[in-house]
C-alpha cells in the first residue's frame, strides 16, 4: 500500500486548514470546558477535513466523525495527542488541549445524528463482495480472523462506547487506516486487538472487505447500537474502553 503524493492544491488547503485548526485549538486550551459552551460554533475549525457537522462525504478520503461513539472520538482524539496516530494536522490540534475538552468535543460529534451518504461503491465483482460479506459476518476461524460484527455491531454501525461504526466511510479512509494497523502507524493501547487483525488481512482480504463496506446503502438506523448488545467475551484480548 502506497501513500498517495499530496498535490499542490491540496497542501495549500491543508496548510490553510493548520493554521485554521491550530488557531482554534489554542484558544480553546484557554476556555474552560463547559456543557453550555457553543461547541457548534468552535468546532468550525474540523469543517475543513470532516465536513459541515462532521459528516465528510463517502468519497474523498476524511472519514465521517458525526454520531460516531463518544468514547471512540475520545480515544482516537488521545492517540493523536499522545502519538498512537501519526497525522500531523490533528496532533498540531490536540496537543494542546487536556482530557476535559477532548471529552466535550467528542461528546459533541457523537449526539449529531444526521443523514448517511449514498453508498461509495456501486459497482464490484460479485464474488469479491460474497467474500468481503463473509469475513465481515463470519470471519475465518482458522486464521485467528473473528468477523467484524463481533465488534462493530451486527449492523456494522458501532457499539458505545468505544467501537465505530465502519459503513459511510470513504473506500481510501479505510484502505489507509488498515495500512496503518499493519505498519504500526496507528495503533491502540496495549492489547492492540486490531492491529493483530489487521496483520492477519491478506491484500485479497482487505479489497474485498472494503469493497463490501463501502458498497453497503445507509440503513434506517445508524446509531450506534447499545452495549448491551455486544456479547462477552469479546473475540480477542483488547484494551479497554475509554471510561
Amino acid at each position: 500500500m502506497s501513500v498517495r503524493p499530496i498535490h499542490r492544491g491540496r497542501r495549500c488547503r491543508w496548510l490553510a486548514a493548520w493554521a485554521w485548526l491550530a488557531a482554534a485549538g489554542a484558544a480553546a486550551a484557554q476556555v474552560p470546558a463547559a456543557p453550555d459552551a457553543d461547541m457548534a460554533q468552535r468546532m468550525k475549525a474540523c469543517t475543513p477535513c470532516h465536513g459541515q457537522q462532521g459528516r465528510a462525504a463517502s468519497t474523498g478520503y476524511q472519514p465521517r466523525i458525526a454520531g460516531k461513539p463518544a468514547g471512540y472520538l475520545f480515544n482516537q482524539l488521545v492517540n493523536f495527542r499522545d502519538g498512537r496516530r501519526q497525522n500531523a494536522l490533528m496532533a498540531g490540534l490536540v496537543t494542546v488541549l487536556d482530557d476535559a475538552y477532548l471529552r466535550d468535543i467528542a461528546a459533541y460529534f457523537a449526539a449529531l445524528d444526521l443523514p448517511y451518504p449514498a453508498a461509495q461503491t456501486q459497482q464490484a465483482d460479485p464474488s469479491r463482495l460474497a467474500a468481503g460479506a463473509r469475513l465481515v459476518r463470519e470471519g475465518d476461524a482458522a486464521r485467528g480472523l473473528p468477523a467484524c460484527t463481533a465488534c462493530h455491531g451486527a449492523a456494522m454501525t458501532g457499539v458505545e462506547p468505544s467501537f465505530p461504526g465502519l459503513l459511510g466511510l470513504p473506500r481510501d479512509y479505510l484502505l489507509g487506516q488498515i495500512g496503518a494497523w499493519r505498519t504500526g502507524t496507528r495503533r491502540a493501547r496495549e492489547p492492540d486487538c486490531m492491529g493483530r487483525i489487521a496483520r492477519r488481512l491478506t491484500p485479497e482480504d482487505i479489497e474485498a472487505v472494503t469493497l463490501w463496506l463501502t458498497s453497503q446503502p445507509p440503513g434506517a438506523d445508524m446509531k450506534p447500537a447499545p452495549a448491551a448488545s455486544l456479547r462477552q467475551p469479546l473475540p480477542l484480548d483488547c484494551a479497554a474502553p475509554a471510561p
